[in-house]
């Protein structure tokens, strides 16, 4: 129950693992919908987890639509995060 509560203040903060967790708690409480849109949520803040549940229930349980706009905003989250100085900290 706690633990819970936390992850989803951590959500609404913006925390993509904590959505992908919550996502993860709804499927076995056998809520897949809700936990789809948590994957979705969590896939648009650049979880590479929340991309593999979701390709995984491609397309008996997600659309289309919905699955190719979370690729989209996960790719855009991604090359967010990039950097020249951060490429370079790595080589």
């Amino acid at each position: 129950k706690k633990e819970v509560y936390h992850l989803e203040q951590a959500a609404i903060g913006g925390h993509a693992m904590a959505r992908y967790n919550l996502g993860v708690i709804e499927q076995h409480n056998g809520r897949l919908e809700r936990a789809i849109k948590h994957w979705i949520i969590a896939a648009t803040l650049g979880d590479d987890d929340a991309v593999k549940y979701l390709r995984e229930r491609y397309p008996r349980f997600v659309c289309k639509e919905d699955f190719a706009a979370a690729l989209r905003a996960h790719q855009a989250a991604i090359d967010a995060t990039k950097s020249l100085q951060r490429e370079a900290a790595t080589e």
